[in-house]
């Protein structure tokens, strides 16, 4: 029964740490330790947004573990995985053993290559420049904001920056690149290509998650999201602004 509680928690933890739901992670310890044997009696979990909590009571006594969980990013592949995976157990196809070899691989499972992440963000930005009106040119300065805005998430803000400044010299950067293609005659929409190329930076599913917790009566854990998604928010929206500002103050006049 030990083993089988360490292996609920230790799946709970990567859905945690890659931006599950609360109920989502809850839902899935309980099936992992109710088709291994552990009844409802004999367990608890209790999550919030940043660390795991589960006690149980085993033939070697009582059973306590705490895990925190700090969230670098949705990882909604290892999300399916591990929800595909405590399916599959209730159907019988897994030993407890098979499951803890199955969570090992899934934790392990390797990030995006940098170069589709950084294209990924450039298609973004400029599919968003487009479905905010923006025309064939503006998509396409926004599709090369896009690119260099996640150059610099990759190899500067992510490994040697604070998440808030981090997000406020990227909405800075963002917005200097526009200006620069601006004056140049790449782009005509100037806000249009702005706002498609910070999309890469929003938060949206841990904003998403934030409310759909709210909403499931987890309202620690959803205002612990919405806070951290709303100081993004206004972290991008500062560093916009201030480029902003000091162009307006350089070239005497009101660019928007």
């Amino acid at each position: 029964m030990d083993e089988v509680l360490e292996t609920a928690v230790e799946a709970g933890h990567i859905l945690l740490e890659s931006g599950a739901e609360i109920f989502r992670v809850e839902e899935t310890m309980q099936r992992i330790s109710r088709y291994f044997g552990v009844d409802e009696q004999h367990k608890e979990f209790f999550v919030l947004a940043n660390g795991l909590f589960a006690t149980g009571t085993t033939e070697r006594g009582h059973f306590a573990k705490v895990r925190q969980s700090r969230v670098h990013g949705a990882r909604l592949s290892k999300v399916v995985a591990i929800n595909q995976l405590s399916r599959e157990i209730e159907r019988g196809a897994y030993t407890l053993p098979e499951v803890r070899q199955e969570l090992a691989r899934i934790k392990n499972l390797p990030e995006p290559p940098k170069l589709m992440q950084i294209v990924a963000s450039g298609l973004g930005s400029a599919a968003f420049c487009c479905m905010f009106g923006g025309g064939l040119m503006d998509c396409l300065a926004a599709f090369l904001a896009g690119l260099l805005l996640y150059v610099f998430v990759l190899y500067v803000s992510a490994p040697h920056m604070s998440n808030i400044s981090g997000n406020l010299l990227g909405g800075a950067l963002v917005t200097v690149l526009c200006l620069v293609f601006h004056k140049l005659g790449f782009g005509r929409d100037l806000s249009r290509m702005i706002i498609g190329s910070i999309i890469p930076l929003v938060p949206g599913v841990a904003f998403t998650n934030g409310i759909r917790d709210i909403a499931d009566g987890d309202y620690i854990s959803g205002a612990v999201r919405l806070l951290d998604a709303l100081l993004v928010f206004l972290c991008i929206a500062v560093g916009v602004g201030v480029v902003f500002t000091v162009y307006r103050h350089i070239s005497g006049g009101v660019l928007l």
